[in-house]
């Protein structure tokens, strides 16, 4: 942390990438003797790295938002589109690529059943008071008398340099108010490997029923931000240990702990698949394949057995996780689309690549998983080696180079067979064409016989040898040309 203590120390507004805009705005406030002051995420991630470009402002007055918006968007922006939102007291418009928002000083106060709040005009004071976090309630003056003068009363700069997250207020109000600020202190955590205070942390425990009240869309929303972290595993172990996560994602919850029955026990597979996720997580941005990681074991505990002389099994997970991850996706508000297929397929091919390191693993089997996977081969085979979690350097060593073996007979077999691709040289229009037959299921039943064929080396994957197999089955199943 001492480099981030060196940088808070030597901050200066006049450094920040975008000082000239904020400038500008500075002597609008000025000439037409209003309050202005920048708030929130800006103001943290400017003293965190004053090198970074904000792609967004928030600016509060102790006046009226919507005619503090109009006369600095009037000014500097007279080309882009001001929205108001009267319902919420605040005005947006975008200039370079900056979004400007622009909110009323307020005061909040909240019922139990919801999140939205009877808002009233307050001072600055009242709308740092109101902010989630330490380090979100930090502003800086534009005004005349204290340009570029931090204002921060809860000493929101003495946590960034510790790499704290606090609530301004009491924790148990400030997270009973707002349940989704929950998700917030731990998505910061994450992203900014900060730890939550002591009593942060035990007011989200108690407040940790209440995330029902927020909508699945805001959970997953806040969620992804998690998963995108550099290392996910800190925010889902957070949300493991307050025990909010049981409430939307039940079934990772489920994975943790460890059933023992005579003497014998299974792996711990919840912190496990935390480990393979941030193993993803190294080499890969791809949101989709970090969920392949999250849902690749969540079968496990429906298929859990014990055999006695044999130990637990867990015959089936992948193919019960692959069906499992569409209810997951459904019930967040996830993309049912591509994304869900392709997480979907993963965990379903999951454990297939560990049976083919053997020399022994026949062409065929190496077809049929080229013919499966498709164009996503190597990014299975990147959950696959994320998926050795062992802390024995020689067998994790052993264990990555029987899959760069595998990988490789794969990949000679595709350049022989051109599988990964795989659609069968004839159609289904082509046979019916030959047969005079209209659609139904002795198309289907001829397409599979000859994709069959393909993967068990019977043919080779070109046209005129498929087209001669189908004459031949077609013959064996009494079927005939048309006259």
């Amino acid at each position: 942390m001492q480099d981030l203590r060196n940088k808070i120390s030597l901050w200066n507004i006049e450094s920040a990438p975008q000082f000239n805009i904020l400038l500008d705005c500075a002597q609008i406030a000025k000439e037409n003797k209003f309050s202005l002051y920048i708030i929130g995420g800006y103001v943290r991630d400017f003293i965190l790295n004053p090198n970074k470009l904000a792609s967004d402002i928030d600016f509060v007055t102790e006046g009226d938002a919507e005619l503090v918006a109009t006369l600095i968007q009037k000014k500097i922006a007279p080309k882009s589109k001001l929205s108001v939102f009267k319902t919420y007291g605040t005005a947006h418009f975008q200039y370079k690529g900056i979004d400007f928002e622009f909110v009323s000083a307020r005061k909040e106060s909240y019922s139990p059943e919801t999140r939205n709040p009877t808002v009233e005009q307050g001072s600055l004071e009242d709308d740092q008071k109101r902010r989630d976090f330490t380090i979100n309630a930090l502003a800086i003056s534009l005004n005349d008398s204290d340009f570029g003068t931090i204002i921060d009363p809860f000493n929101g700069i003495e946590d960034l340099k510790n790499g704290i997250i606090r609530t301004p207020l009491v924790p148990v109000e400030t997270f009973s108010d707002d349940p989704l600020r929950m998700l917030r202190s731990i998505r910061f955590a994450s992203r900014l490997n900060f730890t939550i205070e002591p009593k942060t942390l035990q007011g989200i425990h108690d407040n940790a029923e209440r995330i029902l009240i927020i909508t699945p869309e805001r959970i997953t929303e806040e969620f992804q931000k998690i998963m995108a972290s550099p290392k996910p595993s800190v925010g889902i172990g957070l949300l493991q240990q307050v025990g909010i996560l049981r409430y939307f994602l039940p079934e990772l919850s489920d994975l943790e702990g460890v059933e023992e029955v005579d003497g014998q026990s299974h792996k711990e597979n919840f912190w496990h698949t935390l480990e393979v996720l941030d193993n993803v997580a190294i080499s890969s941005e791809n949101i989709w394949l970090r969920w392949a990681a999250l849902l690749h074991d969540i079968g496990k505990p429906r298929t859990k057995k014990f055999i006695p002389g044999i130990g637990f099994t867990f015959h089936g997970h992948e193919f019960l996780g692959s069906k499992m991850a569409k209810e997951i996706f459904k019930r967040m508000r996830m993309p049912l689309g591509t994304e869900l297929k392709y997480v979907s397929k993963l965990v379903m091919l999951s454990s297939r690549p560990i049976a083919l390191v053997t020399d022994d693993a026949s062409d065929s089997a190496l077809r049929r998983l080229l013919a499966d996977a498709g164009q996503d081969l190597d990014d299975l085979f990147q959950l696959c080696r994320a998926d050795i979690t062992t802390k024995n350097k020689q067998r994790k060593l052993q264990y990555l180079k029987n899959f760069d073996h595998a990988y490789t007979k794969i990949q000679e077999v595709e350049a022989r067979d051109q599988i990964k691709n795989f659609q069968t040289p004839v159609t289904g229009e082509m046979i019916m064409d030959w047969f005079g037959l209209k659609p139904g299921k002795e198309i289907g039943v001829l397409k599979n016989e000859v994709r069959e064929a393909i993967l068990e080396g019977v043919i080779p994957n070109e046209y005129e040898a498929a087209k001669k197999f189908v004459f031949e089955k077609a013959k064996a199943l009494k079927f005939s040309e048309p006259s």
